[in-house]
């Protein structure tokens, strides 16, 4: 920050600055300005009526590790600096307009949470279903169906990441083996009617290509009903391949758990867990508008790492697909928005504005992004770090020239809502649904039980404005 700005804001007042999602990436922004020389002062606007974005709502329930985050995310919001502004929709609730009036500056960390798309003939069947919906089942999202349809014996995942071992493990456990999560009453009954007994993986290029996290992998193994099964014919490198295991040792320790899989003899836990390679999916096959199988075109490395048709097809029996072949960012009301990336197209953290402008034109004023808004839903929770220090330090090189806020005092803009009647949650609200959770969870021996209702978790956290 300049000496001129870090002046003008003690001498006057703390720098005003809302920022639009109050998951990681919008936390790790807010982390990034209070460790700045600026005296700063910050609102997060999250629209669910608690906090933590993806940690709540997209990492599955059997991964306490890193649901672990938000002991650091908490230490954030705990400090005076930010406040948490909760169940308030951006674009319905305030617009860009509302936030110019009340801030200096806003930042959006909105994420992604919708799937991308896959287009190959079938997808729409009955049966065929997008990774991120399930997902947002199993974690308790409030805005989705509170029943998921289970019936499938065999099922298919496509894609290779660590969302598609996620979908695939939690529908190869048994309900009552994910009844210690955090799991909601609803989705343990869905669970417990599951009668999935096959799952099956499928990637289009080969083990060294795979992006699951070796931790992630090997979890999949841990569980007492997963029979997890490799085929020795899946284990093939080309010289690309070789190199990638050179280069990392995540790629390598990937491909050397997928070769000790491979070589053992299949044991007899109840449900069995198939990591399929080199299979493309051709067609969704369908009868009478249900999904009653597979089809997948055989494909064989090219000497890059990357892979080619065969010609060869294989048709699977399966009656349910999931695709989880990356998430997709919504474009957000008022902003410039890149269809094909899933971002808001910027420089930097800087909103571009028109990006064949030069000077002041080029940008949108005070606006910026970070987190997978800002460069597509791609890495683990961790790199939004190093995304939100680069756009605040744009945001703080740009300070001098930001248009002062013509209602600055934290007061307006709470007065505003208010006056509205929306009825937002803040961060002592958090700590109230917190324990009203905890307590849900305690005579069954739980850490939590998850509160799925809006309503419930409103009046759990702020019982005067249910």
């Amino acid at each position: 920050m300049t000496e001129h700005s870090a002046d003008r804001q003690s001498a006057d007042r703390p720098l005003r600055i809302a920022i639009v999602g109050a998951g990681p990436a919008g936390i790790y922004a807010a982390d990034a300005l209070m460790k700045s020389d600026a005296e700063v002062s910050i609102d997060l606007y999250e629209r669910m009526p608690a906090p933590f974005g993806l940690i709540r709502y997209g990492v599955a329930p059997d991964h306490p590790r890193i649901k672990g985050i938000i002991t650091a995310l908490h230490k954030v919001l705990d400090k005076p600096q930010v406040r948490l502004l909760g169940n308030i929709d951006y674009g319905t609730d305030i617009t860009l307009e509302d936030l110019r009036r009340f801030y200096d500056a806003v930042i959006f960390s909105t994420g992604a949470n919708a799937d991308r798309a896959l287009t190959v003939p079938g997808i729409e069947l009955d049966g065929s279903y997008g990774a991120a919906d399930f997902v947002s089942w199993y974690d308790g999202h409030p805005d989705v169906p509170r029943n998921w349809p289970l019936e499938a014996e065999k099922v298919a995942v496509l894609g290779v990441g660590n969302v598609a071992l996620d979908v695939a493990r939690v529908l190869a456990k048994t309900g009552d083996e994910l009844l210690p999560t955090e799991i909601p009453p609803n989705v343990h009954a869905g669970l417990l009617a599951n009668k999935a007994v096959e799952v099956h993986v499928f990637g289009r290029r080969g083990p060294a290509q795979a992006k699951f996290t070796p931790l992630e992998l090997r979890e999949l193994d841990h569980s007492p009903n997963i029979e997890v099964i490799v085929d020795p014919e899946d284990i093939d490198y080309d010289e690309g391949s070789e190199a990638a295991r050179r280069h990392s040792k995540q790629v390598d320790m990937v491909c050397n758990t997928l070769e000790q899989w491979a070589i053992r003899d299949v044991g007899a836990r109840p449900h069995k867990l198939f990591l399929h390679f080199f299979e493309s999916p051709a067609e969704i096959v369908g009868e009478d508008g249900k999904v009653v199988g597979l089809r997948t075109e055989r494909t064989a490395l090219d000497g890059t790492g990357n892979v080619k048709g065969t010609g060869e097809f294989n048709t699977w029996d399966v009656q349910a697909i999931y695709r989880a072949v990356g998430y997709l960012s919504q474009n957000i009301a008022q902003l410039p928005f890149d269809d094909q990336a899933g971002t808001v197209p910027n420089e930097a953290g800087r909103v571009l504005a028109d990006e064949h402008a030069d000077g002041p034109d080029r940008y949108l004023p005070a606006t910026y992004v970070t987190g997978w808004i800002k460069r597509g839903p791609v890495g683990l929770i961790g790199h939004t770090k190093g995304d939100a220090n680069e756009t605040i330090a744009c945001l703080l090189d740009d300070a001098p020239a930001f248009v002062p806020a013509a209602e600055p005092d934290p007061g307006a803009v709470t007065g505003w809502l208010e006056s509205k009647g929306i009825p937002f949650t803040t961060w002592a609200g958090w700590y109230r649904l917190d324990a009203h959770e905890r307590a849900l969870g305690e005579p069954q021996g739980r850490e939590r039980v998850k509160v799925v209702e809006r309503n419930e978790m409103l009046a759990a956290s702020e019982p005067n404005k249910a």
